[in-house]
This record gives C-alpha cells, sequence and structure tokens, in this order.
C-alpha cells in the first residue's frame, strides 16, 4: 500500500463541481485583481474568525512583511520569535533591515517558551511573533502581558492555524495582527499562493490596504512605499468555497489525530501534545523520537510518506550566521529539529491507510 502525507485531489473531486463554477464565473466577470471575489471573501473571512478586518493578500509571507511594515519596523528593530518555523517568519523581520531574536521553544507544544521572551526583551525590541506551530495557538495572554508592559506590537503568525482557538479566541485575532497562509497544503489552501491579515485595529487595517497596492490613494499617487501584494480573484473565489468546508475538515484532523493517539500511545515516542487552553486543528501531526531518521526511511519503504518541520532551526541557517547563534544556544529547537516527524493526516485518509501506518510504525519499534 502507499500512504501520502498529502493527497489533494481527493478533497478537489468532493467538491468539483462548486470549485470549478467558482473559478468560471471569475473568468466570465473578467475582475482578476481584487474586486468583487476577494471582497467577499474577506467579509467570509470577517465572520468565520470573529474579527472586524480581514485583508487578503499574496501569500504567508507577504502577510507578515506587511504586517510588520505597519507596525513601523525597521532597520535595526529587534522581534522576538521562535527559530522552530518556516523561514518565512523569521526572513520577513530580516528584509526589513530588522533583528530576528530567537527565543527556545516550549518542548511539549513546540511553540514558542513563552517563560523566556522577556529575557529577550530590551529597548530595542519592538514587536513579538509568535508562531502558531502544527495548528495550535502559543500561549498568547503571557505573551500580551509582557507585550503591553514594554510597548510591544504583537503579531500572531497564524499561517498554520485558522481556525485554531486559545481560551475561546480564534487564532490571529488576539493579538495586533494575524498573519495567514493559503498555500495549497494548508487546512484552508487555495490553488497557488495566497495570504490573509486580520485586524482588529481601523487604522492598521487601512494603512495594510494601502501598503499591499504600492501605497497608491488613490491609483498613480503613493503616500507610501508599499508593495504588490494582492490576493487575485481566482484564489479568493476557490477559498470562499472551500471556507465552507473548513470546520468540518478540522473536526475530522481531530479525529484522525485522536485515532493515532489512541494506537501509538503506548510506543517510545513523544506524541503530540494539545495544550489545556487550546483547540487544536492539527495541520500536522507530530510525533517525535530519538530515531527518527530510521523511522522516516522505514516507513518510506513500506510506501508510507512522512516529512520532517524543520531539519535545521533558524538560528542555525547560514543566511543568519551574522546574528552569532551557535549550535547549543536553543537546545530544545534543536532536540525538535533532529527528532520529529510529520505523519500522513489529511481530512479525506482512510483508516485502512491510518492502520498502515499505525501497523509499521508499530513493526520498527518492535524490531528495536
Amino acid at each position: 500500500m502507499k500512504v501520502v502525507s498529502l493527497d489533494l485531489k481527493r478533497q478537489y473531486e468532493s467538491i468539483r463541481a462548486e470549485i470549478d463554477k467558482a473559478v468560471l464565473d471569475v473568468v466570465a466577470n473578467q475582475s482578476f485583481i481584487l474586486g468583487p471575489f476577494v471582497e467577499s471573501f474577506e467579509q467570509d473571512i470577517t465572520k468565520f474568525c470573529l474579527v472586524k478586518h480581514a485583508i487578503g493578500v499574496s501569500s504567508g509571507t507577504d502577510a507578515i512583511l506587511l504586517a510588520l511594515m505597519a507596525c513601523g519596523i525597521k532597520d535595526g528593530d529587534e522581534v522576538i520569535t521562535t527559530p522552530f518555523t518556516f523561514f518565512a517568519t523569521a526572513g520577513s523581520i530580516a528584509r526589513l533591515g530588522a533583528v530576528p531574536v530567537f527565543v527556545d521553544i516550549d518542548p511539549s507544544t513546540y511553540n514558542i517558551d513563552v517563560n523566556k521572551i522577556s529575557i529577550a526583551v530590551n529597548r530595542k525590541t519592538k514587536a513579538i511573533l509568535p508562531v502558531h506551530l502544527y495548528g495550535q495557538c502559543a500561549d498568547m495572554d503571557v505573551i500580551l502581558e509582557i507585550a503591553n508592559a514594554n510597548g510591544l506590537k504583537v503579531i500572531e503568525d497564524a499561517a498554520q492555524a485558522i481556525g485554531a482557538t486559545y481560551k475561546g479566541k480564534n487564532a490571529g485575532t488576539i493579538g495586533n495582527i494575524g498573519c495567514f497562509s493559503f498555500y495549497p497544503s494548508k487546512n484552508l489552501g487555495g490553488y497557488g499562493d495566497g495570504g490573509l491579515i486580520t485586524t482588529n485595529d481601523d487604522k492598521l487595517a487601512e494603512f495594510i490596504k494601502l501598503l499591499r497596492v504600492h501605497g497608491a490613494k488613490p491609483k498613480y499617487y503613493h503616500s507610501y512605499v508599499g508593495i504588490n501584494a494582492r490576493l487575485d480573484a481566482v484564489q479568493a473565489a476557490i477559498l470562499s468555497v472551500k471556507l465552507k468546508y473548513l470546520s468540518e475538515w478540522s473536526e475530522s484532523r481531530r479525529m484522525i489525530a485522536s485515532y493515532y493517539n489512541e494506537y501509538l500511545k503506548n510506543l517510545p515516542v513523544k506524541m503530540p501534545d494539545t495544550a489545556s487552553y487550546n483547540t487544536h486543528i492539527f495541520h500536522q501531526y507530530v510525533i517525535a523520537t530519538p530515531h527518527r531518521d530510521k523511522l522516516m526511511e522505514y516507513l518510506k519503504q513500506q510506501g508510507i510518506e512522512t516529512v520532517i518541520y524543520y531539519p535545521l532551526p533558524l538560528h542555525l541557517q547560514k543566511c543568519f550566521e551574522y546574528l552569532g547563534y551557535k549550535k547549543g544556544d536553543l537546545p530544545e529547537s534543536e532536540k525538535a529539529a533532529n527528532e520529529t516527524l510529520a505523519l500522513p493526516i489529511f481530512p479525506e485518509i482512510t483508516r485502512k491507510e491510518q492502520d498502515y501506518v499505525i501497523e509499521y510504525i508499530k513493526k520498527f519499534f518492535s524490531s528495536l
């Protein structure tokens, strides 16, 4: 049997008629950049996330970049974030000439360790950028308390967490700004790049809308140097269709995760840990073991696809050598990079496929 980590074709087949109609409606309308389809999607997202403003942008990366720009982050400023995440989080900080300051992770959730943030704050610190990794939120109350005490902005990287909640509040609506990605593999994925910014701040929302169109209002009159970061109408139309199913898909992911939890619990692996204050949407289902690489190769031989997120933490990446971090500085992030493995999880995975994955994980550990 072959089990892939993600099969988007199954999802498409289940909603093919709606998706095809949505795309053809955009083509017939001939409004491709921003316009009514994007506006409609933005309105739908405000209702889904229970947030005042939702602004469609070109990618999750540009969402973070625009959020930092809107918060006035500039050359020499410091932004506290996690090293155990996708590159875009820290890369967007560096693109503005600011300095990413890495704080180690909590080994139970893989999110930033909020107990270590305060020590990283100094007069150059301007923002905290937590990442809601794998589909569950960081401990936002502590982060907000630190931010409020020091006059800092809080930008949530919720690229993997749309639909997740923290103490009943939706990811991306708790800090000053939330950033989302609609990369095809995300729980709510487009058919190309796309992203979103959420905020309850009227002034920030207006500024972000200006920045995403080269800082122009009206057209050809530029008050600011912005970027081209517009969500296109085809992606918005597709996402509007898929948004209707997102809660159902998230529930399916939780059921799949629960099944893994039940049948892998007695093995010598670290299981995913959901914090008591969180509703997890399991963008990824990640286990950890010192035998990670051997397990991955063994499963590959059985036709089971797994993925490593992220094999080298950001503080050890070559492009960030100038920051002066060295191996051993952030041990929990480094351990996670060496031991974590994402198992196949998507709403359409079958019980038979899951049983096959579980069977061979058990066989691997029984042979050690």
